[in-house]
């Protein structure tokens, strides 16, 4: 049986590799072409929904591990700490986007990357809803 936390690794990594794709392989092809319309807004915002979905998920993985290292007679339910996790992420994002913080780069203001920077954060929150990750027993 494939576990939740599995299957997030797996939409973790392929975001990444999705990322990868577009930045490095086809965002030079669709700019050096001269293409213009939705394939470009794509290229060039399409890692701000990868950075919002990955983030999240690696922050979910970090929070899930802090409760239950140290916060595990808490009755913090898990559901809080996704959205606590896609709270960190969304600010992370978003102030990234309007520029109050350069951590992520060098970053110029496009409404389309704040776009899919949302729809990043609801889709992560959508998988974390539905996946339902927890903490399993390290020991059985």
């Amino acid at each position: 049986m494939i576990t939740a936390q599995k299957t997030l690794l797996r939409i973790q990594m392929g975001v990444i590799a999705a990322f990868l794709m577009v930045k490095f392989f086809f965002r030079p092809i669709v700019l050096e072409s001269r293409y213009e319309g939705v394939l470009k807004i794509f290229v060039l915002s399409f890692p701000n929904f990868c950075e919002a979905v990955a983030g999240t998920i690696f922050l979910t993985f970090a929070f899930l591990l802090l409760k239950d290292r140290f916060f595990n007679t808490s009755k913090l339910q898990e559901e809080y700490l996704y959205l606590i996790a896609i709270l960190f992420a969304g600010v992370y994002v978003i102030l990234q986007e309007f520029k109050i913080h350069n951590l992520g780069g060098n970053n110029t203001y496009d409404p389309y990357d704040v776009l899919f920077s949302i729809i990043g954060l609801v889709s992560a929150y959508g998988i974390l809803s539905r996946l339902r990750p927890k903490i399993i027993d390290r020991l059985n």
